[in-house]
């Protein structure tokens, strides 16, 4: 990727680390975004944990359903490290309930963190990335957002807007040499599912034809090829890494 400026949201996740450290290995220069607060935006210990896997990766904190704040980090960005090349939008929150007790800040919670935080990033990049005739812009979906789930009105609803919006702004910036593509994992090894309950694990498993749980890595790896410049003529896409759970 010739030193292009990577951002990767939610990029000190267990899935937003290893697509950070491919797409590092792929030669980008990597900035990782977190919501400042939460267990996983500790940008030192992050920071010096990509050092000793051999990346020089920085990190930025920010609320990213917020406009304001969104904007004003990535004028940061560009004039610390230069402007963005390479958009990933992998941040996202769960607050599960079924609809019938499902909270109204419980909803707008969900399609602020997971949605309006997809538009408010990829309009601060955009028309840069328009201009200079570059850009790839992945978005991190789920196969909840493809099937739906019991209890995620509010999340599936929100990606699966996710990939409305990709489908949108492809046809936006496909003349401009700006592709924009969705990626929908299925359940992932992370902390977030090892930490349901072993017998609904196994239930879980038991709808995958292939097995077992995702890697993290196996996410990193379908980013990283859809950021690269040869995957030019893939836009508009919606790739599923779900082991077959769901097959559209």
């Amino acid at each position: 990727m010739n030193g292009r400026v990577a951002v990767v949201t939610g990029g000190t996740g267990a899935i937003g680390t290893e697509i950070c450290k491919h797409l590092g290995a792929a030669g980008a220069r990597v900035v990782a975004v977190c919501l400042p607060g939460t267990p996983d935006c500790v940008p030192d210990a992050w920071e010096a944990a990509r050092q000793r896997d051999g990346y020089q990766m920085k990190v930025y904190g920010c609320d990213l359903a917020d406009f304001e704040q969104t904007a004003a980090v990535f004028a940061r960005i560009e004039q610390d490290i230069g402007p963005v090349d390479i958009l990933v939008n992998a941040a996202g929150i769960t607050r599960d309930a079924t609809l019938r007790k499902m909270t109204p800040d419980q909803w707008r919670a969900v399609i602020a963190a997971n949605l309006d935080s997809v538009y408010s990033t990829t309009r601060c990049v955009f028309g840069g990335m328009m201009d200079r005739g570059f850009g790839r812009i992945i978005n991190i979906s789920s196969v909840n957002g493809q099937k739906g789930q019991f209890g995620q009105a509010n999340y599936a609803a929100s990606k699966a807007g996710i990939h409305g919006f990709t489908m949108s702004i492809a046809r936006e910036g496909a003349r401009k040499g700006v592709t924009a593509n969705t990626v929908s994992p299925g359940y992932i090894e992370s902390p977030m599912i090892m930490a349901v309950p072993e017998e609904h694990r196994a239930k879980i498993m038991a709808e995958i034809p292939v097995g077992r749980f995702g890697r993290p890595e196996e996410i990193g790896r379908v980013v990283a090829f859809l950021a690269a410049e040869e995957s030019g003529f893939i836009t508009g896409a919606d790739i599923s890494v779900n082991g077959g759970q769901h097959m559209g």
